[in-house]
């Protein structure tokens, strides 16, 4: 049940102004007081379906008058309860927001309203030659992306949200409306408030509209996998092509496990062993030249069975099977939760993170599988667990706690790219030092004073 009763003047004054897209209903409530983390679902009091920047503006004032919360929702496909509502309130579905505002296909950049989806921006991007590359696997909204500073497969040649998101519209606590940023590719003009935006997790502002750089699409792209004895020799691997500078667009690595559970779900027969998934893009030239690099780099480290995926649908069907390893792992044990775990660590340091990251897991008891994004150092552990189960939960916890310390004191962070939440709000001072968590208390308090945009979020 929410923790909020709702003033009754706020229920008619919104009553009155949304209709039918205000819903105090039991199974709207539920929707959004859940995601994909561990956490227990925490229901908000109602639910908004905001439509535009003002509706938005509309529901932040009400609400700062009466003085309750307000969670922005997208589409709940967050790892680490950053749309549950711990202290009730007001949930804002941004995701009837799905308009794209302009396409400047000759400038290479767009804006969009934040419930657009990645997909649906490449889809309306076709016959333009350009598309938008962050790809977290999920078809997460952009609004939701940028929030959580979202990354995913194609980081390590196009960078994370931070690097790609150019401006914002964004509401602030107060219902004042504030632009940040602009179209031209860079600037000196005053504070950075569209990175200080980017990231926040909906604490400092609810961001209305984005506008995001856009890419030419490759004149050709290629995709391999090549499967390796261990894990340690597909993590050279990635560090040897990394560090001589081949500018591969994806390096996945999966583990035997990964790839047994997305052979199961995606009925594909890839090879149950330490794999890396390769995409190269450029000039056929190019192309040929990275990936004749990356094999050589492979063979010398007892990489095998080197296989070409070059057509579109082969490439499509790969990297596919490489979203759903997610929801495949899931399925080895039915029911289960993911215990989320999503460290990065410098290049030079990966293999002996990971090295020592197996060690870990030869200790528990649970299903672990590891993949990530490791061009850019960055790997997830799956870890599943019944959350009724108080010995696997505090399992998934030590494990948790074990990889997110080693990678700081590696000179890594707690979080490549799912963001703080309520999950990993006590790693923050020790990866940032405390002077550094107090900075962010004082922009917190400074920019949302009475503590109302999602709450309980980042800070410790």
């Amino acid at each position: 049940m929410p923790t909020l009763t709702l003033p009754q003047t706020l229920i008619e004054q919104l009553s009155s102004q949304f209709g039918q897209r205000f819903s105090q209903g039991e199974s709207n409530c539920l929707q959004h007081g859940r995601d994909e983390s561990v956490h227990e679902p925490m229901l908000p009091s109602a639910v908004v379906f905001a439509e535009n920047i003002e509706e938005i503006a509309l529901t932040v004032t009400l609400c700062a008058a009466h003085g309750v919360p307000v969670i922005p929702y997208g589409v709940g496909s967050s790892v680490e309860g950053h749309v549950l509502a711990p202290k009730g309130g007001i949930s804002l579905d941004l995701s009837g927001m799905n308009q794209i505002v302009a396409i400047h296909a000759e400038d290479g950049d767009a804006t969009v309203q934040a419930g657009v989806t990645r997909k649906q921006l490449n889809d309306a991007l076709k016959g333009t030659g350009l598309f938008f590359p962050i790809d977290p696997g999920a078809d997460a909204t952009l609004g939701g992306m940028a929030a959580t500073r979202a990354s995913g497969t194609n980081a390590v040649r196009y960078g994370t949200m931070r690097d790609n998101v150019m401006a914002t519209t964004t509401v602030l606590a107060d219902g004042r409306i504030m632009k940040t940023g602009g179209r031209a590719r860079k600037s000196s003009a005053g504070y950075d408030l569209t990175r200080l935006l980017v990231g926040s997790e909906g604490t400092l502002g609810i961001m209305a509209e984005l506008t995001v750089k856009l890419y030419p699409i490759p004149e050709a792209i290629s995709a391999a996998v090549c499967t390796f004895p261990d894990i340690d020799s597909a993590v050279q691997t990635v560090i040897q092509t990394i560090q001589l500078g081949v500018p591969v667009a994806r390096i996945e690595l999966l583990d035997a496990l990964s790839l047994k559970a997305i052979n199961i779900f995606s009925k594909t027969t890839l090879a149950e062993a330490p794999t890396l998934f390769f995409e190269f893009h450029g000039s056929p030239a190019s192309v040929a030249e990275q990936a004749e690099t990356v094999q050589t780099i492979a063979d010398d480290l007892g990489g095998t069975h080197f296989e070409w995926a070059a057509r579109p649908e082969d490439r499509s069907r790969l990297w596919q099977a490489r979203h759903d390893a997610y929801f495949a792992c899931l399925q080895l044990k039915p029911g289960c939760r993911c215990f989320p775990t999503d460290v990065c660590v410098p290049i030079s340091r990966l293999a002996e993170c990971i090295a020592a990251t197996y060690e870990d897991i030869a200790q528990v008891s649970i299903p672990i599988a590891l993949f990530g994004h490791v061009g850019d150092g960055n790997f997830h552990l799956v870890v599943l667990v019944d959350t009724a189960n108080e010995k696997e939960m505090a399992e998934a916890a030590w494990i948790s706690q074990r990889v997110v310390e080693r990678a700081i004191a590696m000179e890594g962070t707690c979080t490549g790219e799912h963001g703080i939440g309520l999950g990993k709000r006590k790693y923050l001072p020790l990866e940032h030092g405390n002077v550094a968590v107090d900075v962010m208390r004082a922009i917190k308090t400074a920019l949302d004073p009475h503590h109302l945009l999602n709450p309980g979020k980042v800070l410790p």
